[in-house]
């Protein structure tokens, strides 16, 4: 059977707040072999001052100006991706649909709920072309986490590439196999509370994790931070900027000192992560997300996995999140699941999404 060819826009913006990711990829899918893509031109555009401030304190926004968030968002996306076709010289024409994992703000999948901002129908209006978005809203109705969701794309993607999956992001998850189903699940907070802790010095993030390798390990903050009852909940799981808030970022008041508060944190990301990566099974792990460039908390992971790590180009990982999104898109237009129940716990595999017409 021929391959059916899609040619996406893909955009992600994570919880780290670090911008907006835009992927332009080609796809070619077929019911009868496996897929195959080029990612073709790619770039990252960071937030406007005013969109950050409001993420930042997004529990002190009214209704309305949430609304408003999504509405400027959305706009927001749109403005970017038209100056990155125009860049590229790539015509509105040939793209079937963008893919936008909008900014997560609400994820408590418990209770039936999960929010992205970015208008997609904004989006779609401003620009001239499709959108899909909201991807994880059927697999939480479905009683699943809506989370994660890269994995069918690493493995679809990627599998030759190592074993098993690591991405370090504002978390870090693991995906991986067990007994030939995709399993995969939060591990631990990842660059989200180690940016946090960094801005506290006047820093956006602490770089190659220099002043987290300058402090000492708190061991009774490492033993607390440990012991939390998460790690031992069985998957599908995970987490949100609510647990941070309530479980995790209270036991950093332990020790004062940022670079103490920075080591013990990457010693226990490291410690955390290493043993769930061992626990796999697996010997090759293909690490990406922002903390893949973080040369002190990949030395810690390596100290506690058995295995090897292996980290891309710097393309992959910056941009393999968004490049997958635009993956899940092409997939919902080809009328195939991009949720995968083995991950996320959901009853069944769903193909997520909303579609956004211009």
């Amino acid at each position: 059977m021929d391959a059916t060819v899609y040619e996406m826009i893909g955009l992600m913006s994570g919880t780290s707040l670090d911008g907006l990711d835009i992927a332009h990829v080609r796809f070619h899918l077929s019911d009868s072999s496996n897929p195959s893509f080029e990612l073709l031109h790619s770039k990252t555009m960071p937030y406007s001052d005013s969109i950050l401030q409001q993420l930042t304190q997004i529990d002190q926004l009214t209704l309305t100006s949430v609304m408003l968030l999504d509405k400027a968002i959305g706009r927001f996306y749109a403005d970017e991706i038209n100056r990155f076709l125009k860049e590229n010289e790539i015509s509105k024409n040939q793209i079937d649909a963008i893919a936008s994992h909008g900014q997560t703000i609400l994820h408590q999948p418990a209770n039936g709920i999960t929010l992205q901002l970015g208008c997609g129908t904004t989006l779609a209006f401003h620009t001239g072309i499709k959108v899909v978005n909201d991807f994880r809203t059927k697999d939480v109705v479905a009683g699943g986490q809506g989370a994660p969701l890269v994995p069918i794309g690493d493995f679809d993607l990627f599998k030759d590439k190592a074993d098993a999956f690591l991405n370090i992001g504002g978390f870090t998850n693991v995906s991986f196999k067990k007994d030939a189903e995709i399993v995969a699940f939060d591990v631990t907070p990842g660059n989200l509370p180690l940016n946090k802790l960094a801005a506290s010095k006047g820093l956006p993030y602490d770089k190659d994790g220099e002043l987290a390798r300058s402090g000492d390990i708190n061991f009774f903050l490492l033993d607390l931070l440990n012991t939390l009852p998460y790690y031992t909940q069985e998957a599908p799981k995970s987490l949100g900027t609510e647990w941070l808030e309530e479980h995790f970022y209270p036991l950093i008041k332990f020790d004062k000192e940022i670079e103490n508060n920075l080591r013990t944190l990457t010693e226990h990301i490291g410690n955390q992560v290493g043993n769930a990566l061992n626990h796999t099974g697996a010997t090759t792990v293909f690490v990406t997300g922002g903390g893949a460039k973080n040369a002190f908390l990949m030395e810690r992971i390596r100290s506690y996995f058995n295995g090897e790590l292996i980290v891309p180009d710097a393309t992959l990982i910056d941009f393999k999140e968004a490049l997958i999104f635009a993956y899940l898109g092409a997939l919902y237009l080809h009328g195939k699941p991009n949720a995968l129940c083995s991950v996320t716990g959901a009853q069944r595999n769903t193909s997520g999404g909303i579609l956004h017409l211009p």
